[in-house]
């Protein structure tokens, strides 16, 4: 088997228990230029009920601005192990901020639900790059000693990010237009671009990979079957569902088993798009279907809660960015102690309670009504990510930790696609099942706001049973060895 390691130059600290010189400054900037692609994967969640009315288009045809957005990134990162391997770190951090930089132009100036949706693709381009990018990144520079820590501050950006954007949204939205929020981000974008050019340096040696073309379409038409099918259950509640959600959801089905049959057969030849033997690895394979699971709920509960705050509720876009503010600064207090606690105590200590919170807090969730408090949403929410916070660091860390260091960039590419698909499930299945309680209730004769509520406690009782099942599993999480070694050609 060809060695398809992404290998650090010859300072890498990895061998010495130590960053070396240049290595944190390197980080630091790829944790800002993430942080602030990702805040834009829900920063329109809050801006939903005002774009349904602004662009004359229903909630679930809405909600595609953040599912499409996951879904590209979903599609985009697993090419991100041949990228990462066959292109220098600098020309691809500098390409993905450009497109991203392009596509916040793109959908300051959209006229319309088409231009935006596309300009949200191009942006999540960008973003699907810098995730992987990152975590290769400290996979090969930061000693397996300091992981945890450096993972927690990780998790900040991909789960902080996204859990912060409705309020930074709401706060936007409370004086300016929609608009208004890219062209806020697209300073920030065009400095991390320019700081980057200026200061990241290539830390890995770019090697002789192969891209498999017909991987590519197969896993586009996998993933986006899937998703699609599940947000055509929505829309055909209203009758607006242009494909049959079944067909969507067999194509789908169908397109990813061929995917991984095809990926098992390249692995021999060392040409496969995503090194599936990840898989192989126990703690690796667990690890990932938790994450999956924990990012299913963040970004559901991330569409929803707007939705009923300002439809039931009756509260305005600024105390509905509000409201979500606790529980996203609660993830961002928790992350770097959470790395610590993992780097002493291992995965099991964290994660185990946190699946008990995250259950907790849809249980309560799963209670809210046209007359529940502003109180205990945000005790709610707050129970929630702090639950997600204790769990994604140590899973993350387990996850990648297991690998031998040739399937670093195929791990960093399968963690990352599994948490955006997973994240675009959660807000298709959460708005579906919300739209199919409405329409229910709303067929029963209930007032359209009593009718919402219903939908969205529907949502949240199928995600807190859901829940129960995660604590079973995260009971059989096991930390890795500290040190994973492996032949080429093989994964034990």
């Amino acid at each position: 088997m060809t060695d398809t390691s992404v290998s650090a130059t010859d300072d890498s600290p990895v061998h010495e228990g130590r960053l070396a010189p240049g290595a944190f400054l390197l980080i630091a900037l790829l944790l800002v230029a993430a942080f602030v692609v990702i805040l834009n994967e829900t920063i329109l969640s809050v801006a939903l009920p005002t774009l349904m009315v602004d662009l004359e288009i229903s909630a679930a045809t809405a909600q595609w601005l953040t599912s499409g957005f996951l879904l590209t990134m979903a599609v985009v990162i697993p090419t991100t192990g041949f990228i990462l391997q066959r292109f220098a770190l600098r020309s691809i951090y500098i390409v993905a901020m450009s497109l991203f930089s392009a596509g916040t132009v793109l959908a300051a100036l959209a006229s319309g639900f088409e231009i935006l949706i596309v300009a949200r693709i191009v942006q999540a381009v960008g973003t699907a790059l810098m995730i992987p990018l990152l975590m290769t990144t400290i996979l090969n520079l930061v000693p397996e000693q300091s992981r945890g820590r450096t993972m927690g501050l990780v998790s900040i950006v991909i789960s902080v990010a996204p859990a912060v954007g409705p309020t930074v949204s709401g706060l936007i939205l409370q004086s300016l237009s929609w608009r208004a929020m890219f062209w806020i981000v697209l300073p920030f974008a065009i400095l991390a671009l320019v700081l980057g050019a200026v200061f990241v340096r290539n830390v890995t040696e770019p090697s002789k990979a192969h891209l498999d073309y017909l991987s590519v379409p197969l896993s586009a038409i996998g993933f986006g079957g899937l998703v699609y099918g599940l947000s055509s259950i929505g829309e055909s509640a209203s009758g607006h569902a242009p494909i049959p959600p079944w067909v969507s959801l067999t194509v789908g089905v169908a397109a990813l088993v061929l995917f991984v049959v095809r990926q098992l057969k390249l692995v021999e030849k060392g040409r496969a798009l995503l090194d599936l033997r990840t898989f192989a690895v126990a703690p690796f394979r667990l690890a990932v279907i938790l994450m999956g699971s924990l990012m299913l709920s963040l970004f559901g509960a991330l569409i929803v809660l707007p939705i009923y705050l300002q439809n039931v509720l009756g509260k305005d876009v600024l105390t509905t960015g509000l409201v979500l503010l606790p529980g996203g600064l609660v993830m961002g207090l928790l992350a770097p102690f959470v790395g610590a606690l993992f780097d002493r105590w291992g995965a099991r200590p964290l994660v185990l309670p946190g699946t008990i919170a995250l259950s907790a807090g849809c249980w309560i969730l799963a209670t809210l009504d046209e007359h529940s408090s502003i109180a205990l949403v945000i005790t709610a929410h707050v129970i929630v990510s702090a639950g997600i916070s204790c769990g994604l660091t140590p899973l993350m860390t387990s996850a990648l930790g297991s690998l031998p260091p040739q399937l670093y960039s195929h791990g960093s590419a399968t963690v990352s696609t599994v948490q955006q698909v997973a994240g675009a499930a959660g807000t298709a299945l959460f708005i579906t099942l919300m739209t199919r309680g409405t329409e229910s209730a709303l067929a029963e004769g209930v007032e359209p706001i009593v009718a919402t509520a219903d939908g969205v406690h529907t949502a949240f009782l199928v995600a807190a049973v859901l829940s129960l099942v995660l604590i079973a599993a995260a009971a059989m999480v096991r930390s890795p060895e500290k040190t994973v070694t492996a032949s080429h050609g093989s994964v034990s």
